[in-house]
């Protein structure tokens, strides 16, 4: 499809989409929807998982039919969520010849290989909301995206889920280009990498992995802890940090612990821990609340304080459990066309808030305490996916069942989408082995548990 051809297809189609919804809906459920088309495909891009359901909920069918009439039966529609997991992604760049002070291992890549940010736009400096558990960590960002390879070589960035790192990660990629536009930067989760290195080996194309990762100015790596056990490409990882490293190119790593509690060869680990290590912790309450007002900002109806100061004092784990408490209330409201209250924030986030001392908690609370501590979908932890941190979730969320309830193992099972009882045996063991052997995350699953009303 031509691109002037797909620029007029796209705006026809949404016109017409926009005709056939009220403005009201329109303003509440599309207004922040990225529309995009490649050859094959529609792409509807949503800000959460929660919108991206609704729009397939209640709109599938006539945005299946537009799609149809305007670009053909052949095109497929996909539902995505604008902040996804973090997946390979390249930052623009300017090809340059090398010159006569770039090794020849600073070369360019292929700038065909690029993608567009636009969807990851938002993840910038200026976006950032800075407070005493993240302070060190974004003077360091920034000081490593305003000079890559001479402060803090490799920069290690350490917390939680939903604790803002891949933000970070991202903010030094679009800083770093914007300061000079001929960097060459990759940016890109554990899991690709490990994907890319096997395509490698079954493809017998070695040569195209290690020009892929060595030639390039500034390696951004998200959710390390995902090498853990994985040794071949341990090793290979630890050639490419060399070889970055060598040349004075910058290297940023992310991850959910310090390098001394991942499960690596000292040497790898050594490495990781030469420049400089920062810890993000959670937020504290004046953190949230202005993390709060700033999204409030973006909702289509005003938001009291009352309510932004109960989800402040309330969802205290992460920023990416604040933003889903907000947008249920503001979804909700809009659904049922009333007017945001206190009392409407206390209904609607009654699964998030921890149960009153003496009544133990029930499994559907406990399951979304636990996804929303991890960052994933209360239909992720239903589902089939094997992915990590979800596999370590569901898990938690078996052994928390299992501890904090009456239910059966089958029962258990039943409640994350029909599991058996041999399944949440061997997650309650492996959760009660992790326990015992890792004070760490012993701690967090007793912080878990005080989010349930379990002192």
């Amino acid at each position: 499809m031509a691109e002037p051809h797909r620029v007029t297809r796209r705006a026809e189609l949404i016109a017409s989409l926009r005709s056939n919804v009220s403005p009201s809906k329109w303003s509440t459920w599309f207004s922040g929807v990225h529309i995009e088309l490649t050859e094959q495909t529609l792409d509807v891009v949503a800000p959460s998982d929660f919108h991206s359901h609704w729009l397939q909920d209640h709109y599938r069918e006539l945005i299946a039919s537009l799609a149809s009439d305007y670009l053909g039966t052949d095109v497929a529609v996909r539902y995505l969520i604008a902040s996804p997991p973090l997946k390979e992604f390249e930052f623009p760049a300017i090809p340059v010849p090398p010159s006569s002070d770039r090794s020849p291992e600073a070369a360019v890549p292929d700038s065909s290989l690029e993608r567009s940010s636009r969807y990851l736009d938002k993840y910038v400096f200026d976006n950032f909301v800075v407070g005493p558990s993240n302070r060190l960590a974004l003077a360091a960002a920034m000081a490593v995206a305003e000079k890559p390879g001479q402060h803090y070589n490799p920069l290690f960035l350490y917390g939680g889920a939903g604790l803002g790192k891949t933000h970070l990660l991202y903010a030094i990629g679009h800083s770093a280009l914007a300061i000079r536009p001929d960097t060459s930067i990759r940016c890109i989760s554990s899991e690709t990498f490990f994907n890319n290195f096997v395509d490698g080996i079954r493809r017998k194309r070695m040569d195209d992995f290690k020009h892929r990762y060595r030639t390039i100015d500034l390696l951004l790596l998200d959710d390390v802890q995902f090498f853990q056990g994985k040794e071949q490409v341990l090793e290979e990882l630890f050639h490419t940090f060399n070889a970055l490293h060598q040349y004075d190119k910058q290297i940023v790593l992310t991850c959910d612990r310090p390098p001394k509690d991942l499960g690596i060869e000292e040497r790898l680990r050594s490495r990781f821990q030469w420049g400089l290590l920062a810890d993000i912790g959670p937020p504290d309450v004046e953190t949230r609340l202005a993390i709060l007002r700033r999204y409030a900002g973006y909702a289509p109806k005003q938001i009291p304080d009352a309510v932004l100061d109960f989800i402040a004092q309330h969802i205290t784990d992460n920023i990416r459990e604040l933003e889903g408490a907000l947008t249920k209330v503001t979804a909700f409201a809009a659904l049922a066309q009333e007017p945001i209250t206190l009392e409407l924030a206390h209904e609607q986030l009654a699964d998030l808030i921890p149960t009153p001392s003496g009544q133990p908690p029930t499994a559907a609370a406990i399951i979304a305490v636990v996804a929303a501590s991890y960052g994933v979908s209360l239909t992720d932890m239903e589902g089939p996916s094997r992915r990590e941190p979800l596999v370590t979730a569901r898990q938690i969320a078996m052994y928390l069942c299992r501890t904090l309830t009456e239910l059966s193992l089958p029962k258990i099972g039943k409640h994350l989408g029909g599991r058996d009882h041999s399944t949440v045996l061997h997650g309650v063991k492996k959760i009660t082995r992790l326990i015992a052997a890792d004070p760490q995350f012993a701690h967090r699953i007793a912080d878990l548990s005080k989010k349930l009303g379990i002192t």
